[in-house]
């Protein structure tokens, strides 16, 4: 059961930026595409086996693009056999050595993320471009309130939208004087307000696709409530092509925070979306430790699906007619089981965590069943 389907409700839709579209390896970033989730590694990148594992991990919790970072040549060397193991495209973190973006545009990354114009002369952003010409990768643009050109930093006094947008846009004129249209751009600050204006003034002054990002956010607490005042700002806006939710915090919760600013815009749609009530006297069961166990047992459904989990019949009937899958607390340990919003059967305390994590799994293969299906019938 969408609760997006444009036009039907107005009051939802949100209309999109128009920009061009560029592709990091075969997934493409801007233009109609679906928003893309990203995150980094944190392992050392010369530790081949934990980076894979980690990368492994990413693409179970829905990671579209992982970065992995290339401080030096050992990175760079061990990146060829990385790119070979993922299964999604990997964009090469380069800083301060402009022979890393050579290295790592010949070991198949497919996405640099550099500044232009902090590694050096035109001859060496020549290099560059042509290594990610010769290569088909495109380019990442990073500006970052808290590593601003000095001179900007001068003109400015201090990070403001405006040094970081002049700061994206002299970058973006070295590519474009090369030849080169293959880029997308972030301006990304650790406070949500200077992140927002920063991209909604880019956003008016470029055709390209936007990263979004609010940086160094914080823990997983802090940081996710941070990240989704600022990305989720933008995105309900129309702006941004791709997102990365920077967390203190293991790369695959970044991941899963992605797509739940994602699903609560109904922009993306993956996994088990859980409505769910705060608890309170009336509830017939343990609402807060029963939502906790089915959001980590559910972690493996990717097929979009809703699922409302309520502890009382004074708004339990109501959520689980918008629902495929609801359950609503009942007295004397018996609770109600709605199917597609009706009323079906009831299970007892015990039996319900397993009844429901059942239920959602044989919807999810109905629901694929049916698209396949539906698939082959088009072609």
């Amino acid at each position: 059961m969408s609760d997006h389907n444009p036009g039907l409700r107005p009051w939802r839709d949100i209309q999109r930026r128009k920009c061009r579209q560029i592709m990091v390896g075969n997934v493409p970033v801007g233009g109609d595409a679906p928003i893309t989730v990203q995150t980094m590694t944190n392992t050392l990148t010369t530790d081949i086996k934990a980076t894979i594992d980690q990368i492994r991990r990413c693409e179970e919790a829905g990671a579209d693009i992982v970065r992995v970072s290339c401080p030096d040549e050992e990175s760079t060397a061990a990146l060829k056999q990385i790119v070979r193991a993922s299964q999604v495209p990997i964009v090469a973190d380069i800083h301060f050595h402009y022979k890393r973006a050579l290295e790592a545009a010949d070991a198949g990354a497919a996405c640099l993320r550099i500044n232009p114009g902090n590694i050096g002369s035109a001859a060496r952003v020549k290099e560059v471009v042509d290594a990610a010409k010769a290569n088909g990768c495109s380019i990442r643009i990073g500006v970052n309130a808290g590593s601003l050109e000095k001179d900007l930093l001068e003109k400015y006094g201090e990070p403001c939208p405006d040094a970081l947008v002049e700061s994206a846009l002299d970058h973006i004129k070295l590519l474009q004087d090369q030849d080169f249209h293959e880029y997308k751009v972030a301006v990304k600050a650790s406070d949500a307000f200077l992140a927002v204006a920063a991209y909604s003034q880019l956003a008016d002054a470029v055709d390209c696709p936007l990263h979004l990002g609010i940086t160094e956010a914080g823990g997983q607490r802090g940081g996710t409530v941070k990240s989704a005042i600022g990305i989720g700002n933008l995105l309900w806006a129309g702006i941004g092509d791709t997102i990365r939710v920077s967390l203190s915090a293991e790369p695959e919760e970044e991941v899963r925070v992605g797509y739940e600013i994602l699903k609560s815009l109904g922009l993306r749609t993956r996994g088990v979306r859980v409505v769910s009530c705060p608890s309170c006297a009336r509830q017939g069961f343990d609402v807060i430790r029963t939502v906790e166990a089915l959001e980590n047992r559910l972690q493996h459904i990717r097929t979009p699906l809703s699922l409302s989990v309520l502890g009382c019949v004074v708004n339990g009937p109501g959520e689980a007619r918008e629902t495929d899958i609801g359950i609503t607390g009942g007295g004397n340990g018996k609770h109600m089981v709605y199917l597609s919003g009706v009323t079906d059967h009831t299970v007892e305390s015990e039996a319900m965590l397993d009844h429901i994590v059942s239920l959602v799994e044989a919807k999810a293969a109905e629901i694929d069943a049916a698209s396949a299906e539906a698939q082959v019938a088009a072609e």
